[in-house]
């Protein structure tokens, strides 16, 4: 039976179509992966599941006692009591048993001659043990404690009250909290974008023992490779199954995509005959020749592929970059008495794409800061060559000006390449990050937090520096936005210094890695390694 049912929904909001005739399915252990391009009704569908949007048209049914539980970006917990007391709550029922079976213990001890209620108390006993066994009771606060330490929280982080925590943390407190609850289905919105690596990799292992469904909104393509039964892609307001994980899904993709073009080509030939057939009929030639040839231009736009890597050094063709763009010598930094790194040397060339690795806190941000100035180093130097351009990605997003539109923003710095490349090439540049000639001329205080995210990138890979630093930059892109980015990283001349936590993304566009450990006693170590 299934737990979630989409029949034929229609949804649009102002107007604007966001799902048409979608049908979907959620079988009692299905792991989804629900993927799509920023906007394009991804979490349009998690709202109609917990019932917060109504469809046009169609029925949503969720089977009855379902037990549902939602997680997004977004979902921060609040109040007064500290997240152990939070997490400690959910186990009442075992805390119960527990009780029961204290005062067991001791009335047993108390008073043994009574035969016949000393039978009742062990049948009770041997009850209270097999619900324990069944709740998985017995090892409750281990749990509590193993999901605190994954997530990353310090010992301050569990005894403070959850209104003193960053929105980061109380956010890390509220999917703490959901996965010990484990619903039926869970329903998850980018889950992994606040984890380190080692949390994103817990959280994989936690879903080999759930025993729950899950719809899994996510563009961390190697989580969803590890995770999911099968992939929704949401697109053209319809939604595509794929059975199997996300390799599993590029592959069938590719195929599909192949099969389209085949019948683009028999579509030209039918829609060519119709034109023909009306031809000798003068109003309709005008109305339905006018038709047919908008339609055959959408199919075309839509299945056409764009040659992605020959756009892209284009833009590139004329960027100079120097040997070598910074070196970094004997670098330390510390916080209350905690060593983040120490005696950190390394150089920063042409071609180096270094990505920075390590847990949460272990001060990968702070070196990037280290490196723009923001952060000033306890000791050591950064010494940028001359004339070598560098921009943050961080930065750029922060300073995005409300009232500036698309268009100028892309091409705002001084030295954008948007000034010395032809405008066609640039046009076609902003296209494949899928920005149309209308969001163009949208002001950026408009945009979603996505389309904020895409305009700075943009920004960044148009600047005309010789080197990127980027901190987490794939956390709000979509993957049609982030694999257009890995393609640029890949055909950019000059430098580029990124944290990040996805894996298939550093896997892909990382020559070199720093990675940053902390040992037992508080001392920071980074090692430096090509790849």
């Amino acid at each position: 039976m299934s737990l979630i049912r989409l029949n034929d929904v229609n949804v649009s909001f102002d107007k604007s179509q966001v799902l048409r005739e979608a049908f979907f399915k959620l079988e009692a252990g299905d792991r989804v992966g629900l993927i799509g391009k920023n906007g394009s009704g991804k979490s349009t569908i998690l709202k109609l599941v917990q019932g917060q949007v109504e469809p046009d048209s169609g029925a949503v049914a969720v089977e009855l006692g379902t037990r549902l539980a939602y997680f997004s970006q977004f979902s921060e917990l609040n109040g007064e009591s500290t997240i152990s007391e939070v997490l400690d709550g959910l186990f009442a029922h075992v805390k119960a048993i527990e009780a029961e079976l204290a005062g067991i213990d001791a009335a047993i001890a108390t008073d043994s001659s009574d035969a016949a209620r000393l039978d009742e108390l062990i049948h009770r006993q041997s009850e209270l043990f097999e619900a324990m066994d069944h709740l998985d009771g017995w090892d409750y606060r281990r749990s509590i404690d193993k999901v605190l330490t994954t997530l990353g929280f310090s010992e301050h982080h569990r005894t403070c009250a959850i209104d003193e925590l960053s929105g980061g943390w109380r956010n890390r407190a509220a999917l703490a909290k959901i996965l010990l609850e484990a619903p039926d289905v869970l329903l998850l919105d980018e889950p992994t974008n606040y984890l380190d690596v080692a949390g994103v990799e817990w959280l994989e292992s936690w879903f080999r023992t759930f025993k729950g469904a899950a719809i899994i909104v996510s563009h961390d393509r190697k989580f969803l490779d590890s995770v999911v039964t099968r992939i929704i892609e949401v697109e053209n307001y319809h939604l595509h199954e794929y059975p199997g994980n996300f390799a599993e899904y590029v592959v069938a993709k590719q195929f599909r995509l192949k099969s389209l073009e085949s019948q683009f080509v028999h579509e030209s030939e039918l829609l060519a005959f119709e034109a023909e057939g009306i031809s000798d009929r003068r109003e309709a030639a005008k109305a339905a020749g006018k038709g047919l040839a908008n339609q055959l231009a959408r199919i075309k736009k839509s299945r056409a592929p764009r040659p992605v890597d020959q756009i892209i050094t284009e833009i590139y063709g004329g960027l100079y970059v120097k040997d070598v763009l910074c070196r970094v010598e004997s670098l330390g930094k510390a916080y209350g008495g905690r060593t983040l790194f120490s005696d950190l040397s390394f150089e920063i060339g042409r071609g180096h794409r270094i990505a920075v690795i390590g847990a949460n806190g272990s001060g990968k941000t702070t070196l990037l800061r280290a490196l723009t100035g923001e952060e000033p180093a306890d000791a050591g130097t950064v010494a940028w060559a001359k004339g070598a351009g560098m921009v943050s990605y961080n930065q750029v997003l922060e300073e995005l000006d409300d009232d500036d539109t698309v268009t100028h923003a892309v091409n705002a710095m001084p030295d954008s390449l948007a000034l010395t490349a032809t405008k066609k090439s640039v046009n076609r540049f902003l296209a494949m990050f899928q920005f149309s000639e209308a969001d163009l001329k949208q002001r950026i205080g408009n945009l979603s937090g996505g389309q904020r995210a895409r305009v700075a990138m943009a920004q960044c890979l148009l600047s005309g520096a010789s080197v990127l630093l980027l901190d987490e930059p794939t956390n709000h892109l979509d993957l049609s936005s982030t694999q257009v980015m890995e393609r640029a990283l890949l055909h950019f001349p000059g430098a580029v210094v990124v944290v990040s936590h996805d894996r298939f993304f550093t896997d892909k566009i990382a020559n070199r890695r720093l990675v940053f450990s902390t040992a037992d006693s508080g001392h920071g170590t980074v090692d430096l390694h090509a790849s």
